[in-house]
């Protein structure tokens, strides 16, 4: 990648919090890098994104949302439907580095996380947008056993300083008012995990590896 005091970094997640939960950490401790954060659901929730913008100015970060259906039931959407809402909300093709879900999610199961993922890598593979690195929140919650935590495997992985934390935990209890008792607040990682890919044959192979697929 280019010079690292200097990079564009695109984090691309289906709701407003989840740039914080499980990417904060790195967002604030990266205050060089030039963040652009896309929110494809909750853009006309004005609760929610009121919120998710006032989260972008404590990151330092810019951002904008979409407003893909976010219903309970979580029917799978149309196939294209996310690439179609995606890339008119990005605000260039090239980014020094994506960040983005896993497309097995970071927990079970959220198949909206799992969309935006997939999504993501089709456009790397399909050249419709471009990047020196890919990486893809690598959190595991034991098949709902536990709160989601950091994957210790991810080639990257670092514990988070407590007072790192604990701006990032600020964010998600009174920027986002989760309440301390929530899922939310309960989950908020102390460590952050990510795997990494520098090309999109390499992320289609490794999904593959794992018995996914796109």
């Amino acid at each position: 990648m280019n010079n690292e005091n200097q990079l564009s970094v695109a984090v691309i997640v289906a709701h407003p919090d989840d740039e914080t939960l499980w990417a904060g950490g790195t967002i604030l401790s990266h205050p060089m890098w030039k963040w652009f954060v896309v929110c494809l659901c909750r853009s006309t929730d004005q609760e929610r994104s009121e919120k998710f913008y006032n989260a972008l100015k404590i990151l330092n970060a810019e951002g904008i949302m979409g407003n893909l259906d976010d219903e309970p039931e979580q029917q799978p959407l149309a196939k294209n439907e996310v690439e179609q809402t995606l890339l008119p909300l990005l605000p260039r093709q090239y980014f020094d580095l994506i960040i983005t879900h896993n497309p097995s999610g970071e927990y079970t199961k959220h198949l909206r996380h799992e969309e935006i993922s997939k999504a993501v890598i089709e456009l790397w593979r399909a050249r419709k947008i471009f990047t020196a690195e890919l990486w893809t929140f690598a959190y595991e919650d034991g098949n709902r056993q536990y709160y989601p935590i950091a994957d210790k495997n991810a080639p990257l992985y670092a514990l988070l300083e407590t007072a790192l934390w604990q701006r990032k935990y600020y964010i998600i209890t009174e920027t986002f008012g989760f309440d301390n008792t929530s899922w939310e607040a309960e989950t908020t990682p102390k460590a952050e995990a990510f795997w990494k890919f520098t090309n999109a044959p390499d992320a289609e192979n490794w999904l593959k590896n794992k018995g996914k697929t796109i």
